[in-house]
């Protein structure tokens, strides 16, 4: 998930294991610069979102492990307008899936946002596992089958053509590009039916998504529900405050996770903070933890395009600055683990207990880290949207699972151009790192 010139602007304008417990321990709420530092351990090549690069814009990463061979596991990542691009444990490119052409020159081209994985969905053609994809260029899901024989191009698209938008009425509003964001799937226990749960682009709100089979070994999907998400807030001084956004534009969601144990579902509202809710959409959100810039009144300046804050009111929080980006989770087989969010305007990453405290119904804060260079052309990752972690062991290189980062400022051998990619990161050189 990459960072807009929009979000940029505004960003800029508002911005005023037991050995890895102990890690995360160690770093001080408030103190970002004494946070702990890990380093990756290879990257992607990088990608460029201009013409000569195809528009490709490094956004959202998602581990499948290869039951039968670990070692073989695959990275399926989003590229906005660059579509799909598919890596191996090293890295290397496997396969680039393009995205769909507009139905017309006048029509918005398809811009893969998010992924996310479904292991064993059931579909006509039998069992399979599946990447789902949020296409916001055209306002759909796109489903594609992971086929580990076929390891020079494993993903092969499944979508239902008779698929509908998901939030539009029509190709104009389609075009208007109020369409499927942010992405998280989702199995229910009880039922034994799959979901996505997508978020709306510039809005707040969520639809539950069924996953059906359709024929021929083809996915559709189904609107089960919808829930909107506040905009505008009362603060403790009886205020009250809506974040400053472009003209017409509301508090967006992108970054989202279900945990599989509770059917919780994770939802970052960029300017606001993390939501924790029901994954069938049903009950009452509760914001876990705010944004620092939460709060802060703002005016927007169409001259400029950007926001001007005003005085901070000090009712935001500490441990994110806005946008809160990419969630993901690092379960343990214990049942434990952590919430892991990207705090995207400082370029570190947040760690919440996975389990809900007694005293107060929240996610306790568990510390953070960032990502920094470990050599000259393998940088920091700065300004991160998505994030994935596999806390299984996968091969030689990552023996104790993976976490992929997107970098949001990749560092290119073309320093004239916007490039971004993603960084592979040893969950063990994590654990590592309590130990020096």
């Amino acid at each position: 998930m990459t960072t807009t010139p929009r979000a940029a602007r505004r960003a800029a304008a508002l911005a005023a294991g037991t050995a890895l417990a102990t890690l995360l321990a160690a770093s001080p709420a408030g103190a970002d610069a004494e946070l702990p530092v890990v380093t990756a351990r290879s990257e992607s090549a990088p990608l460029f979102d201009d013409e000569a690069g195809g528009n490709s814009d490094a956004d959202d990463p998602a581990i499948w492990r290869n039951p039968a061979d670990p070692g073989r596991s695959l990275v399926v990542a989003t590229a906005k307008e660059g579509g799909l691009r598919v890596y191996g444990l090293d890295a290397r490119l496997v396969q680039s899936v393009a995205a769909p052409k507009p139905p017309s020159e006048d029509d918005a081209p398809g811009r893969y946002n998010n992924v996310d994985l479904v292991t064993g969905l059931r579909t006509s053609a039998g069992r399979a596992d599946v990447a789902v994809v949020s296409d916001r260029g055209n306002d759909r899901l796109r489903i594609y089958r992971i086929d580990a024989s076929r390891p020079d191009a494993p993903l092969t698209d499944i979508t239902d053509p008779a698929a509908a938008p998901v939030f539009s009425a029509d190709q104009g509003e389609i075009n208007d590009q109020h369409t499927a964001y942010g992405l998280a799937t989702w199995k229910d226990k009880a039922s034994g039916r799959t979901y996505a749960l997508v978020s709306q682009r510039e809005r707040t709100r969520l639809a539950l998504l069924e996953l059906v089979p359709a024929a021929n070994g083809k996915v559709g999907y189904r609107k089960v529900r919808t829930l909107d998400l506040p905009s505008s807030f009362r603060l403790p001084d009886g205020t009250a405050w809506t974040p400053c956004l472009e003209p017409g534009e509301l508090p967006q969601v992108e970054g989202m996770v279900v945990d599989p144990a509770t059917g919780t579902l994770y939802a970052g509202q960029e300017d606001i903070g993390i939501w924790r809710l029901r994954a069938d959409l049903t009950g009452t959100p509760v914001l876990i933890d705010k944004v620092r810039e939460y709060g802060v009144p703002g005016t927007y300046d169409e001259e400029t395009e950007e926001c001007t804050p005003g005085a901070d009111p000090g009712f935001g929080g500490e441990h994110l600055s806005a946008d809160v980006e990419g969630l993901t989770l690092l379960t343990e087989r214990d049942g434990d683990g952590y919430l892991l969010a990207s705090s995207q305007g400082d370029n570190t990453f947040a760690l919440y207990d996975r389990e809900v405290g007694d005293d107060n119904g929240y996610n306790e804060y568990e510390g953070g880290f960032r990502v920094g260079a470990a050599s000259s052309t393998l940088d920091s990752v700065e300004e991160s949207d998505g994030a994935a972690v596999l806390n299984s062991p996968l091969d030689s290189r990552y023996p104790r699972g993976l976490l992929v980062v997107q970098d949001g400022d990749e560092t290119p051998a073309e320093q004239d151009r916007t490039a971004t990619g993603f960084k592979f990161v040893d969950l063990g050189a994590v654990v590592d790192a309590a130990d020096r």
